[in-house]
């Protein structure tokens, strides 16, 4: 099977990455993927550079430009470079993870060789069109019904253990009780009101790395204003606050911290099982979560811990704090689970019988 798998880079990884001049399409490629930025979402024979494997982030301008200048394509357009790419690679199944900058229309453009194509999109996201896909996958099932509603067809998949967040877990050190790694702005609700709680657990050493929203940027940088006042961090978000961190930079902080926070998003509803859920698990942490319906395998008080309001959480946190056993358990109990359940031969083999 000749699979291409298309990513997309984050506002935030964009802004915050530590990035050397690519020399050339396969080095630039080669560093990126060893940022292990999506890891959890990268298929096997990309990660094992199989040959009948292709991997491009085809909104990333610098690397795409160098493809086409390499192959003689005189052109800047992205898309014309991901469509000839499809087809030099002869592509068989496409996997997009960036289905809403590349949707349907983009879909009606693939080349003769591609037999299927396949979507990964686990946010609703307005009137996009993705009925085009052969198949839109994630691991949210009340997403996919939204978009079966929209007459696409859907199945489940899931993100996958990355090997290299072994060697994270094996050299851990536990320099912080807490951290949290994730979006911030002020349709946050929920989890602006479970950091805070978080933060104010009496002797904890907690940073909190948040990839802000533009305005919540600007209201942090800003004296106080009185129209910017609800993007504001709260003062108990602020003293802990730090930069957004990605793929190994963010393994390297889980390996320092005895518990990872989560909170899902609000657009959630009642789905679990955001990425965060497999790096804190797979590099060591006692993952501290908020309830909802997970994945097979995370189970509270055995593989990660539940709270189920704000006011929970600094009981929940001291008692972590307290019985470092009971931490270890979990966090052991949960870097094995997510392991073997998750492994990426096992999210290769589910792909293929997607197929």
């Amino acid at each position: 099977m000749r699979v291409f798998q298309n990513n997309g880079l984050s506002r935030g990884f964009r802004v915050h990455r530590r990035q050397l001049p690519y020399r050339s399409f396969a080095a630039g490629r080669a560093q990126f993927l060893d940022t292990r930025f999506t890891a959890s979402h990268i298929l096997l024979p990309v990660l094992t550079d199989s040959p009948d494997a292709f991997y491009t982030n085809g909104d990333d301008e610098s690397l795409q430009v160098l493809w086409a200048k390499e192959n003689g394509l005189r052109t800047r357009n992205l898309e014309q470079i991901l469509l000839a790419q499809i087809e030099q690679h002869r592509t068989e199944v496409f996997y997009n993870l960036d289905p809403i900058r590349y949707g349907s229309e983009f879909v009606a453009k693939l080349p003769g060789c591609v037999k299927k194509s396949i979507g990964w999109r686990a946010a609703p996201s307005g009137s996009a069109d993705l009925t085009k896909y052969d198949l839109i996958v994630c691991n949210f099932p009340s997403i996919l019904e939204r978009w079966r509603q929209k007459g696409c067809r859907v199945a489940y998949f899931f993100p996958a253990h990355d090997p290299v967040m072994d060697t994270y877990a094996a050299g851990r050190s536990d320099e912080l009780n807490l951290i949290f790694i994730g979006g911030f702005s002020r349709h946050h609700v929920k989890r602006s009101q479970a950091l805070r709680a978080a933060a104010s657990t009496p002797g904890i050493r907690a940073r909190f790395y948040l990839e802000d929203s533009r305005l919540t940027r600007l209201a942090n940088f800003l004296p106080p204003v009185p129209a910017l006042r609800s993007y504001r961090h709260p003062d108990e978000i602020r003293k802990n606050r730090a930069d957004p961190l990605y793929g190994r930079d963010a393994y390297a902080a889980i390996a320092k911290s005895s518990i990872v926070f989560n909170g899902a998003v609000d657009m959630a509803g009642e789905d679990r099982g955001n990425m965060r859920c497999f790096e804190a698990t797979g590099c060591g942490a006692v993952l501290l979560t908020d309830a909802g319906r997970y994945p097979e395998g995370f189970v509270d008080g055995e593989t990660m811990l539940e709270y189920s309001s704000p006011e929970q959480i600094p009981e929940l946190i001291q008692r972590l704090m307290r019985d470092e056993t009971l931490a270890r358990s979990i966090a052991r109990a949960g870097c094995v689970m997510v392991r073997e359940r998750y492994s990426k031969q096992l999210q290769w083999t589910k792909f293929q019988e997607l197929i």
